[in-house]
């Protein structure tokens, strides 16, 4: 029988110290809200709209840096320039449609295909297919206006000097992170 002094202990062997060499590192809040959050440049011009946009949604939320954590914003700020000439596979030109609300009444939509939205508002286009990428809720609204979409090739962020990532696009996700961890020349 234990003395009060003593605690009650389970029968089996006695437990064994925490090991703090093999837990994995999760970042705080401050650690991501200290982060530098780099500018990128990719212009769309005879780029292939889904690969643009998965590479797009990948930098935005910072899927090739090592202090990633898929529940905190850890990417860069992402401009796509001349929208309006980004290239689809297929016959998506005239059968790929948007869906859209309208406003007035209720259960009114109209859907409009690729080729008018492209004359009406180019921007969108890109917009929508990386949307659909990004998480839904509150991060994904959070890291969707980290995305900036111009017509274009003139755009107002060229005081943040982007880093252009153009060429990244037909590269596997292992072979960008290994031109990531190559020293600047």
């Amino acid at each position: 029988m234990p003395t009060p002094e003593q605690p009650l202990r389970r029968p089996g062997p006695p437990p064994q110290p925490r090991d703090t060499w093999n837990v994995t590192y999760y970042p705080k809040g401050e650690d991501a809200a200290a982060l530098h959050r780099p500018w990128y440049i990719i212009d769309a011009q005879g780029q292939v709209l889904g690969r643009l946009a998965t590479l797009a949604a990948t930098t935005l939320r910072g899927k090739t840096s090592p202090a990633y954590t898929p529940s905190m914003d850890m990417g860069g700020y992402v401009v796509i320039i001349n929208a309006e000439k980004v290239a689809v596979t297929g016959k998506k030109e005239l059968d790929k449609t948007y869906f859209r609300h309208s406003v007035g009444r209720p259960g009114h939509y109209k859907v409009e295909a690729l080729r008018d939205l492209r004359k009406r508002i180019p921007e969108r286009i890109l917009e929508k297919a990386i949307r659909g990428m990004l998480p839904k809720g509150r991060l994904g609204n959070h890291l969707f206006r980290h995305l900036k979409v111009f017509k274009g090739a003139e755009h107002p962020h060229v005081a943040q000097q982007p880093k252009d990532i153009t060429h990244r696009i037909d590269r596997r996700p292992d072979e960008i992170f290994a031109l990531e961890r190559e020293p600047a020349e």
